[in-house]
């Protein structure tokens, strides 16, 4: 099928323009009969895989899904698209069952969701409803490699003999080389086609912190965020509610979610969470398989993962919807310690003891983030991302070879027989019962390092065992241990270069410098609000309406006709005939709105212009006007075309005012600005493609 039928068949059903790396490849291979393998990452787009092929190959399409909340938003969102879909589960009537099998019967219904347990209420269905395609999703579960084993998964091998002829796509976020054979051994693929899109989700930002006052981290980070919705994963059922009851005690809207909770509690915080009633879930790793929210805003880790695998699947609950998001680890010594303890009392205890210490040796990175974390998935990158804490902040380096020494000499002196707390306790000169009780006062060392705080001697600690020099003797009650490579930094003269450690603010940022990220009377807030609305009158989740990034763009655009809506990511034509009269009716009373607040407080624009020239920033202007950034830049852009003399040299470089100049050129000066967002793959940013336009503008005109 050629692209140009495929693409519109995209917009006009899913409102997409373009598809996403990987997309058209895997449906192209399906229509053409070939069995298909897609790793995909979380938000990668995997459902348009199956989605599109359904709408266009003659039968049924049956998709095989664990997570019955996923099927149910998946359902509900092909519906608002116009698809006609359904699921089949044990949550339902015999009758609610019996009707979706009479419409499958009937040809009604294009996509059944089915979980691998419910596969036998269609046994009976099969000899009379063609089966076109076969989509089994989560196909890691088939495993015994995976990380997710589930039982019932085995027994869907019997597909591929009872549907010789019928295309089976596999997809799953993460499988490595043994579980991808696996995999296709498991479900009798045959001679399958592998697909493994990039792992890279740039979207999202990657940072860890020393667990230092976590919590109150945690509360600033969140209120810092008051419209942005959250999850914090935590290691124990119990921290999930002791860490939700301080938010709440903080005035954040948070709620406890973990296994031993009643059904009922789970399933209430799992629909406010998706409904935008609970901006912050604390759950264990439990928590999110069944989601497809899109806005998720932030993600942070309260504990260490036990591997990387996890860690990515969690991280990537996200910015499904490609808009930027944030992502925190927190570290400490003592989750280390307790992972390290899980581990070798588990089954499998060597690989996963290998695969904690994978993880922690990404924590403890000196170096991108991004790049070890793809190269963990096989995908090696040579640039370093820019969007991760090291890149934002390279560690300064100092010669540390005093403080080696004396770290070192303390493991010495204490017999290679304390854990790490007891050695800066003796470093630090402390007088307490672990040190007093042993005589450890009277060692020639003791108290050689008080100078020096004690988190800053924990600190050092780490990267010394990071770097080598020492060990953990797990099996010895963690005892510190001295490695051979000791010698050379105690009697050989090596150097050490330490890391200068880094504090954590406990100062809070100026508010007048920090804008808004959505301010109260921005038409993205009037929108979210009318899309909350329609959402409970619906009682679907408000993101299935329409997810942020389809609002940003109505924000940036104003569509005020038919055609121009239409023309927004994330309409298609069902969408267009179901939404687009209430939302073009709000965007155009915002703007009558808005000239009217602007005659009464007199011209925005001049408000604008006097702030910029006292001296203030973009940032700071739409700080203090309480407007979204992008507000201002158009101000500014419309301001610059006047005769104003605005300087932008601070906010886009001579070579991307080059890009969008000749991008005008090849896209034949379009009058949206999404065609040139789409043109860059969307690296150069709608404000930035505003004020090159104009300056290109106004340069021709002198």
């Amino acid at each position: 099928m050629t692209t140009e039928i495929l693409q519109a068949k995209l917009k006009e059903n899913f409102g997409f323009e373009k598809f996403r790396p990987n997309q058209e490849d895997i449906i192209n291979c399906i229509l053409s009969g070939q069995d298909t393998l897609a790793i995909m990452p979380t938000g990668g787009g995997k459902s348009i895989c199956f989605q599109l092929p359904a709408l266009v190959l003659p039968g049924i399409t049956i998709v095989i899904s664990p997570l019955i909340a996923l099927m149910k938003d998946q359902v509900d969102s092909l519906k608002t698209n116009g698809i006609a879909a359904c699921f089949i589960n044990s949550s339902q009537s015999n009758d609610e069952q019996e009707l979706h099998i009479q419409n499958l019967k009937d040809n009604k219904v294009k996509l059944v969701y089915v979980a691998p347990e419910s596969l036998s209420y269609l046994e009976n269905a099969f000899s009379q409803i063609t089966v076109s395609l076969i989509a089994i999703d989560e196909a890691h579960c088939i495993s015994s490699w995976g990380h997710d084993f589930r039982p019932a998964y085995t027994n869907l091998g019997y597909l591929k003999n009872r549907f010789p002829s019928t295309p089976i796509l596999a997809l799953t976020a993460t499988a490595d080389k043994a579980t991808r054979t696996d995999i296709t051994e498991q479900l009798n693929l045959v001679n399958p086609i592998t697909f493994i899109a990039s792992f890279d989700r740039k979207n999202l930002s990657l940072e860890v912190r020393p667990a230092l006052d976590r919590v109150k981290q945690i509360i600033d980070f969140i209120k810092d965020k008051p419209n942005e919705c959250g999850i914090v994963y935590c290691l124990s059922r119990k921290t999930t509610e002791e860490l939700s009851e301080k938010l709440q005690k903080n005035g954040i809207n948070a709620k406890a979610y973990h296994a031993g909770l009643d059904s009922k509690l789970r399933s209430n915080t799992q629909d406010e969470f998706i409904n935008d009633e609970c901006q912050v879930v604390c759950a264990t790793i439990a928590f999110g398989m069944g989601i497809d929210k899109s806005n998720v805003r932030w993600v942070i880790h309260y504990n260490l993962p036990k591997n990387i695998e996890g860690y990515y699947q969690e991280i990537g609950r996200a910015g499904r919807d490609g808009l930027p998001s944030e992502t925190v680890l927190f570290e400490s010594y003592g989750d280390m310690i307790q992972l390290q303890k899980f581990a070798s009392e588990g089954l499998n205890a060597e690989v996963q003891l290998a695969k904690l210490e994978r993880m922690k040796q990404y924590a403890d990175a000196l170096s991108c983030r991004r790049k070890i974390l793809l190269s963990y998935f096989g995908e090696l990158v040579t640039e370093n991302c820019g969007n991760c804490d090291i890149c934002k902040n390279p560690p300064a380096f100092f010669d540390g070879t005093i403080i080696a020494q004396k770290a070192l000499s303390a493991v010495i002196r204490l017999q290679e027989s304390e854990a790490l707390p007891v050695i800066v306790d003796f470093l630090r000169g402390s007088k307490n019962t672990s040190i007093y009780d042993k005589g450890y006062q009277n060692l020639k060392t003791y108290a050689v390092g008080a100078d020096i705080s004690w988190y800053d001697w924990n600190q050092y600690l780490i990267q010394l065992i990071n770097l080598g020099y020492c060990e953990i003797a797990f099996h010895q009650q963690n005892k510190i241990k001295l490695t051979p490579f000791a010698k050379k930094v105690l009697f050989e003269g090596e150097k050490v270069q330490l890391t200068t450690v880094q504090k954590i603010s406990k100062e809070k940022p100026e508010i007048k410098e920090k804008p808004s990220r959505t301010a109260a009377n921005s038409l993205f807030e009037t929108l979210r609000k009318l899309r909350s609305e329609i959402a409970k009158q619906e009682e679907v989740p408000a993101y299935i309406i329409f997810n942020d990034a389809t609002l940003k763009q109505l924000e940036a655009e104003r569509p005020m006709s038919d055609e121009e809506f239409l023309n927004i990511d994330g309409v298609g034509r069902a969408k267009l005939e179901k939404y687009g009269d209430v939302f073009i009716k709000a965007i155009i009373e915002f703007q009558k709105n808005k000239t009217v607040r602007a005659k009464k407080e007199g011209s925005t624009y001049k408000e604008t212009l006097e702030m910029y020239q006292s001296g203030l920033s973009v940032e700071a202007i739409a700080a203090k006007r309480n407007l979204g950034l992008s507000t201002i830049t158009s101000h500014l852009a419309k301001l610059y075309s006047d005769g104003h003399p605005i300087d932008f040299s601070s906010y886009i470089t001579a070579e991307e005012i080059s890009k969008i100049a000749e991008a005008k050129i090849k896209l034949e000066s379009p009058n949206a600005l999404k065609p040139y967002f789409d043109y860059f793959e969307e690296q150069i940013g709608y404000d930035k493609i505003r004020i090159g336009l104009a300056m290109i503008e106004k340069e021709a005109q002198n």
